[in-house]
């Protein structure tokens, strides 16, 4: 029984992460560059050909007028509203439904790492050097959890150069969440929905890839782009320690622990013509883990692959992107069925997503995304499913108004920003349950969720 719930705190650490709780796009950047957040973004944090560069060149790009330090802060106030309540509270010290809440506060650190103070510091020649390294931190306050933590954090350095006459544009990078790094928002930890409310329900079962690592770990890794063409990124993740991650406030109760080194890969072709630019790629890891970080009945192993694409254009006042992620995990577990959390030695898992993403006039727009997630029957991994099934799916709309993404905030604080949301979540199949199944006193539609947000950067 232990172990059986330290698996369902895991599985709910996991389906947590679905809703992504970290912000790609900070003024900062479009501090440091002097531009308006439009130069990277379409809706932030939605990059386009010129963000996804940004990123790749380690956070380092510049003209070299601002003053200010590479400081931002984002601030997410939220309502949530779901079909039918969640008895006892949707969280500690929450009703049952109708939830307004302050769903993060963050901090970052984030552009070049010594800010605009390298050639002061190393002087002219030594700041050539101290400009290729990058930086982004992040620590926010949950509003929900009332804890503060760690959030994505990254440390880059990048260059370009060139292979056999062709340009290269290329980095080293050591982060806290596998696929951070990655510059294209059609892979897991830059995903849409960008944000979404951790006082709803959210399916259980996810791919580790899909967020399930997330802050947990460190990894060191590699990558280059080839002719503006050719993506590759190689690098390996190991778990930090419980006492370490406590002392940034993470809770390691229940974590799926990596055993030893756990290899990441990535690989894609992007195009770009005219306005538009195409991507189509692959990415995966390959983990032995300990569950419920219990070592005592030796390892799981769990293999993710991914498939992605994304296509991207603009024309006039419209900007639309598609994007699609499909990830199949296979997991082995020598570990689990032996501790009692598993009734099969071996299961598949996998997740699928499409999204179609609209902006106007770089101001209003809005997005729609159908998702799903299914696999191996298990009574005992999915032991708070309806039917032992991980089945879930539904679809996500959102509409978006971006009073500033054009013209920037206050001279006071300049190039700030603020995205008005309104998303709902519907759900065709929760946790094994349909719409019509009762089985376990609920119906998948009793989990539709109402979020309203106010995304505020400055």
């Amino acid at each position: 029984m232990k172990n059986n719930a330290l698996r369902s705190v895991s599985l709910l650490l996991a389906g947590l992460a679905l809703a992504p709780l970290a912000a790609e796009a900070v003024p900062s950047f479009a501090r440091q560059m002097d531009m308006q957040c439009i130069a990277c973004h379409t809706e932030f944090p939605l990059l386009n050909n010129f963000g996804r560069l940004f990123k790749l060149s380690g956070y380092t790009l510049s003209v070299g007028q601002s003053e200010l330090p590479p400081i931002a802060v984002m601030l997410q106030p939220s309502f949530t509203h779901t079909q039918q309540g969640q008895a006892g509270g949707a969280a500690p010290g929450f009703k049952d439904n109708n939830n307004p809440a302050l769903t993060q506060a963050s901090l970052f650190y984030a552009g070049r790492l010594f800010g605009p103070y390298a050639t002061n510091l190393f002087g002219p020649d030594g700041a050539a050097i101290a400009n290729k390294f990058g930086v982004f931190i992040q620590a926010t306050d949950d509003g929900v959890a009332k804890q503060w933590h760690w959030d994505n954090t990254e440390l880059r350095f990048a260059s370009t150069g060139e292979v056999a006459g062709l340009p290269v544009t290329y980095g080293v990078y050591a982060n806290n969440n596998p696929m951070m790094q990655d510059a294209w928002n059609s892979t897991p930890a830059w995903g849409f929905p960008f944000t979404g409310s951790s006082l709803a329900p959210t399916p259980a079962a996810a791919p580790l890839l899909q967020g399930g690592l997330a802050q947990q770990v460190g990894g060191v890794g590699a990558y280059a782009l080839v002719a503006e063409s050719y993506y590759i990124d190689v690098g390996g993740y190991q778990a930090l320690n419980s006492q370490f991650q406590k002392s940034v406030g993470i809770d390691p109760t229940g974590q799926t622990q990596l055993a030893g080194t756990a290899p990441y890969w990535r690989a894609a072709y992007t195009k770009t013509v005219n306005n538009s630019s195409f991507e189509i790629g692959t990415f995966g890891l390959v983990a032995n883990t300990f569950p419920g970080r219990d070592s005592s009945a030796g390892q799981d192993r769990m293999a993710d692959i991914g498939i992605d694409a994304q296509a991207q254009t603009s024309f006039d006042q419209h900007d639309f992107t598609a994007m699609l992620t499909w990830i199949n995990e296979r997991e082995n577990w020598n570990a689990s069925q032996t501790l009692g959390n598993t009734t099969n030695s071996a299961d598949n898992l996998h997740s699928f997503k499409a999204t179609v993403d609209y902006l106007y006039d770089k101001t209003c727009g809005g997005a729609v995304q159908l998702f799903s997630v299914d696999g191996s029957t298990d009574p005992l991994l999915y032991g708070g499913s309806a039917t032992g099934s991980p089945r879930s799916n539904g679809m996500v709309l959102q509409l978006n108004y971006l009073p500033f993404n054009k013209a920037g905030g206050p001279a006071l604080w300049p190039r700030s920003n603020v995205k008005f949301s309104l998303q709902y979540t519907i759900y065709r199949c929760f946790d094994g349950a349909s719409r019509n199944y009762d089985g376990l006193g609920h119906n998948a539609s009793d989990n539709n969720t109402l979020y309203l947000e106010a995304w505020i950067a400055f």
